[in-house]
């Protein structure tokens, strides 16, 4: 089976910086897709930036601050993130999009989450 581990959250002030690590490990043959979304309390969950191949999307609320990217030699996906601000406060989920095995469809999976707060 697939794990995601994420990493790489906490509390930062406003202007400052975090960058996020999701490792995928188990049987996997090829991922197309990675993501991440994240979700406030009592707002939706909203797609904070994609990266399929080499074409990144961004929300708009994020452009020209947060920078999605991987490492494809070690299943991992990174989202950097610079002048943050206390509406990016939320918790910050991984996506990958993949197959186990040359036969296999592709499926979804998910990361278990974690916090970024940014307040003075």
């Amino acid at each position: 089976q697939v794990q995601l581990v994420e990493s790489g959250g906490g509390l930062v002030q406003p202007g400052g910086s975090l960058r996020l690590s999701c490792a995928a490990s188990g049987t996997i043959f090829r991922i197309s897709a990675m993501a991440w979304y994240r979700q406030a309390p009592g707002k939706q969950r909203e797609l904070v930036a994609r990266l399929f191949y080499d074409i990144t999307n961004y929300t708009d609320s994020v452009k020209g601050r947060f920078t999605i990217s991987r490492d494809n030699a070690k299943n991992t996906v990174f989202l950097q993130m610079n002048s943050l601000k206390p509406e990016d406060t939320a918790v910050y989920y991984c996506n990958l999009e993949l197959k186990q095995r040359l036969w296999d469809d592709y499926n979804v999976y998910w990361g278990q989450g974690t916090q970024v707060t940014v307040s003075s």
